[in-house]
């Protein structure tokens, strides 16, 4: 089961602007390792599962790990061989919109060894490039 919200006030929206870098939730907050992202990009509820997997597999239960990052974007989809018009298609699947500095996952708990090896694997389910970061 993919990360989606809830409940939501509008059940589509617009794409929107995916420019400049992350204003807010760009600092560690809440562990001692973090793992940011250094390009743009969409980023789904299925990829934010698979790196949480692999981040908890790595650490065998051991630390604990935040997820800073949720899917709120609707991305619509129009069905295959389907002709221009007809409105707009069904929601597929939630995305977040992720600019560059903005922190996706925090580790505390464990070594920095581990932790650097647990977020690379993580880095590697990921659409884009990104950095560890220690506090």
């Amino acid at each position: 089961m993919a990360l989606a919200p809830s409940r939501t006030k509008y059940r589509k929206s617009q794409k929107g602007s995916r420019a400049g870098n992350a204003k807010r939730g760009n600092t560690l907050a809440f562990g001692e390792f973090g793992l940011q992202s250094l390009t743009r990009g969409p980023m789904t509820g299925r990829q934010i599962e698979a790196a949480r997997v692999t981040i908890t597999r790595h650490l065998k239960r051991k630390g604990k790990l935040w997820i800073r990052v949720f899917p709120h974007k609707p991305v619509t989809k129009k069905p295959a061989e389907t002709r221009m018009g007809k409105g707009k298609g069904s929601v597929e699947f939630y995305v977040a919109v992720i600019k560059p500095g903005a922190m996706l996952f925090e580790l505390s708990g464990v070594s920095a060894t581990i932790a650097k090896e647990a977020f690379c694997l993580a880095d590697a389910k990921l659409p884009f490039h990104c950095r560890f970061i220690t506090r």
